[in-house]
């Protein structure tokens, strides 16, 4: 796990001040008042965008069997509305992909599934006996339904297991003994590989799913820990397992007429896309889809390489440097599509942001954005998805989180039946991204003369852009990591009117919505700033 001390460093020059952030021995150059402008190219285009994502794991199961349905309804109105108050404020940050945890049965299983909390175990809609109850995961159904009903295009269905009765220990994680003669690949019988694709197709089929994902993480050896217990449903997986099972959903899928797609990789970390991981199960790019193996040719399997950024933000030469990397493999594997489609604050980040104990405020939603803006113009990526949409729990992995009635959230089971609904800067600094920039947008290039290095910008502020041809709408979404006003001029572009409707998260507002001239960009302290306009 990552682990390095920032320096900051305080430069006072009038309205342009800026706190930068040393990193690897050098202070990136910070532009002095009148040197930096922004120059907006909207010929110059990038990667086509997809969708902006969350997943149901854990909460869902009992948050989406909470008897109060208007707290549920809040939380999806956060989630996945783009409606707005009379007043123009949004309601929601306007998810466009929901990410759905299909089970493999450890909930069931009860105490005997070994994973110690409940929360982490997740029913399946199929038993021992190859009969299928569609009541199952009724809390994950129910938000699965909200999502449609408020207009989320796309769906995904992902395992961290196959079924338990399918696996080589009967339990949803590996078996995890050094006589194990699986200890690094599928748990999962030898003789069970075109069940588990029957299985995920008849999920995939019955609820219309658009994506499946077979396979998390499987870098990770997900085995129980001393006390034998494990910390939830998951397995790990060598590449020829990878592509065996897409082999196997590509058959059944087809066969089915399913207009479900297969997406693959879910690495644990973005440099096990190019790099061998520890584990000898990474250089995924190569391995997947170089050479005559690549994936992307079988029937509904997408081209697509999803990774995950934990681990590797800090520092940011780091957040930049491994994104570069990721960029020059993916072309140099015959360019399968990047997707960035786990994300969270997990651990120690440079000792500035940490998983535990549980942060909702600007800082954190700040850190959201900078990586969400890196994993958007440096890597490329066309979806970006985050971890756990609802969080019961100390940790600051979540968007929306759940106290339990009495407003503590230490216990997290106190909020099985009943709970209350806290938001998070997360959220809202996600929501600058997500609710604006909509499937089919195309990145455009936006440079930022005299701080042009995105190292340097990483530290200080950065800015990116996205156009619809047809309507001719232009989306700029500025972050400001530093603790003084930015003020940038803005060329290239011609706006209508010359204004720009702005929405800007900071320490006191969620997406406020303002006007403002196009000229310049004035991007406020500690703040995310979205600007939509449209362009002549």
């Amino acid at each position: 796990m990552p682990h390095k001390n920032y320096n900051i460093l305080l430069l006072c020059a009038a309205l342009l001040t800026l706190s930068c952030v040393k990193i690897g021995g050098t202070l990136p150059k910070v532009p002095l008042p009148g040197e930096a402008r922004a120059v907006v190219s909207l010929n110059e285009e990038f990667q086509t965008i997809h969708s902006f994502g969350a997943s149901d794991c854990w909460s869902a199961k009992f948050i989406g069997t909470w008897a109060d349905e208007s707290k549920k309804n809040q939380i999806a109105d956060l989630l996945f509305s783009l409606d707005t108050t009379a007043a123009g404020q949004p309601k929601g940050i306007g998810l466009s992909l929901w990410r759905m945890n299909i089970g493999a049965g450890s909930y069931e299983q009860g105490e005997a599934s070994d994973i110690g909390d409940a929360w982490r175990r997740e029913e399946c809609f199929l038993d021992a006996q190859g009969r299928y109850d569609w009541s199952k995961q009724a809390g994950s159904q129910w938000f699965l339904n909200a999502a449609r009903q408020r207009g989320v295009p796309y769906t995904l269905g992902f395992a961290n297991s196959p079924p338990v009765h399918m696996t080589v220990n009967g339990k949803a994680f590996a078996p995890g003994t050094a006589s194990a003669s699986n200890n690094d690949s599928l748990n999962l019988r030898t003789n069970q590989l075109t069940r588990f694709a029957d299985f995920l197709t008849e999920v995939a089929n019955h609820f219309n799913l658009d994506y499946l994902s077979p396979v998390n993480e499987p870098q990770w050896d997900w085995q129980a820990k001393k006390n034998g217990k494990a910390g939830q449903e998951g397995t790990p997986a060598r590449s020829r397992d990878l592509i065996a099972v897409a082999k196997a959903l590509s058959d059944r899928l087809n066969a089915t007429d399913s207009k479900t797609t297969v997406v693959t990789g879910e690495t644990a970390q973005i440099d096990y896309l190019y790099d061998k991981a520890e584990s000898g199960r990474g250089n995924q790019l190569a391995e997947l889809f170089g050479g005559s193996t690549s994936l992307g040719t079988l029937p509904n399997v997408q081209p697509i390489a999803a990774y995950h950024s934990y681990f590797s933000t800090c520092d940011d030469a780091r957040l930049v440097g491994t994104r570069q990397k990721a960029l020059q493999a993916a072309r140099a594997a015959g360019s399968p599509t990047l997707w960035q489609s786990e994300f969270g604050v997990l651990g120690d980040i440079c000792g500035k942001y940490n998983g535990s104990p549980r942060h909702t405020a600007i800082d954190y939603g700040l850190y959201v954005a900078k990586v969400l803006h890196n994993d958007l113009t440096v890597s490329n990526v066309a979806s970006w998805q985050w971890w756990l949409a609802i969080n019961p729990y100390n940790y600051s992995d979540g968007l929306v989180y759940i106290n339990g009635p009495d407003g503590q959230f230490k216990n997290h089971d106190n909020a099985r039946l009943a709970g209350q609904v806290v938001e998070s800067k997360q959220l809202w600094t996600f929501g600058n991204f997500a609710r604006f920039v909509r499937p089919g947008m195309k990145r455009i290039k936006v440079a930022i003369e005299g701080n042009a290095d995105p190292v340097a910008q990483a530290g200080t502020y950065m800015m990116s852009g996205y156009k619809d041809a047809t309507r001719k709408k232009i989306v700029l979404v500025a972050v400001n990591m530093t603790s003084q006003p930015v003020a940038l001029p803005l060329s290239g572009l011609a706006v209508k009117n010359k204004r720009f409707v702005t929405y800007t998260t900071d320490k006191d507002k969620n997406l406020a919505k303002a006007s403002v001239t196009s000229d310049k960009i004035v991007m406020v302290p500690e703040s995310v700033t979205t600007l939509v306009g449209y362009y002549e």
